[in-house]
């Protein structure tokens, strides 16, 4: 117990919305791992499967840039949400956004490549941004997606002007079918994967030691029923198909149609498109996911700044 500090109980706390004996207790039995301890009260019961291990808390925006057959979206964070809605900001986004598209989509290729207006690197541009604006920013994430023949739909949710918002999805969809059409399933599609988030594309693409973590924790829930183990082996193996099921995008339910899955709606969906639909890849980037904001005391800081 002694190498369990009050920081690392607030931490489990904040992230799994348990009580801090409960915590302090599953720190003390996994020594001190804070993702172990986060199973250990899954298994128990006393936190949520669904809570995030990362709060949600920089600001920015996320832009998207497509030309049908390629999409990219990309993040870039501010200290402020008053900056993220700062006219020179979005137009810096928009335009990282345009340069991802000539790239591969990875970070290092985006930062390094020219920015027009500035005729500097993004990098650069960003850093001059920063001494304009005069508040820290950063190019964080960006995830491109092509096709050789079909669409990249993109869909971008919580939309705050052209092109930018704070959440951005794009799902690749391979078919030599009407494009009009494909793209129509396909911001459907983007628009589910906005809601639920899913894993993988499929039951078999999902990470494996994702699936390991869930079934361990399941195998220690099914113990607590004080079942034989064949019987404790069958309940785990039914935990974890309907595991796979709601995590994979394609055996998903549709949210628009709840009666389909995900993929028996892109089969309906070849109707209208004439041709073969094959689902290839999907992004989803959610802005300051997994990033911790600093909590500062508002009313202490003014007080602070009365002071002098």
């Amino acid at each position: 117990m002694s190498n369990v500090t009050a920081a690392m109980v607030k931490d489990l706390r904040e992230k799994t919305g348990a009580g801090m004996m409960d915590c302090k207790k599953a720190l003390a039995e996994t020594n001190g791992d804070i993702e172990a301890a986060i199973d250990w009260l899954r298994a128990k019961g006393i936190a949520k499967a669904d809570k995030k291990s990362g709060r949600t808390a920089a600001e920015g925006l996320i832009s998207i840039a497509g030309n049908g057959t390629k999409a990219v979206v990309v993040e870039v964070n501010s200290e402020t949400d008053f900056v993220a809605r700062n006219d020179a900001f979005q137009d810096l986004v928009r335009g990282v956004a345009q340069v991802a598209l000539t790239t591969d989509g990875t970070v290092d290729a985006v930062s390094a490549a020219t920015y027009p207006a500035s005729g500097k690197s993004v990098s650069d541009t960003i850093k001059d941004a920063v001494a304009t604006i005069g508040e820290n920013m950063a190019l964080r994430r960006s995830i491109a997606l092509s096709v050789e023949d079909g669409v990249v739909a993109t869909y971008i949710h919580n939309s705050v002007a052209d092109g930018l918002g704070k959440l951005g999805v794009l799902v690749a969809l391979k078919s030599t079918g009407d494009k009009e059409a494909l793209n129509a399933i396909g911001r459907q599609v983007a628009m589910h994967i906005a809601a639920t988030n899913p894993l993988a594309l499929r039951p078999e693409d999902v990470d494996p030691a994702v699936a390991e973590r869930e079934r361990n924790v399941f195998i220690e829930q099914s113990r607590a029923s004080g079942k034989p183990d064949n019987i404790i082996e069958k309940m785990v193996d039914g935990r974890m198909r309907k595991f796979f099921e709601e995590v994979a995008l394609l055996s998903q339910s549709f949210v628009i149609n709840p009666d389909l899955t995900v993929a028996a709606a892109v089969k309906e969906a070849e109707k209208a498109v004439g041709a073969p639909i094959e689902v290839t890849g999907m992004a989803r980037l959610l802005l300051g996911e997994g990033v911790e904001k600093e909590e500062t005391d508002f009313a202490a800081e003014v007080a602070a700044a009365a002071k002098g």
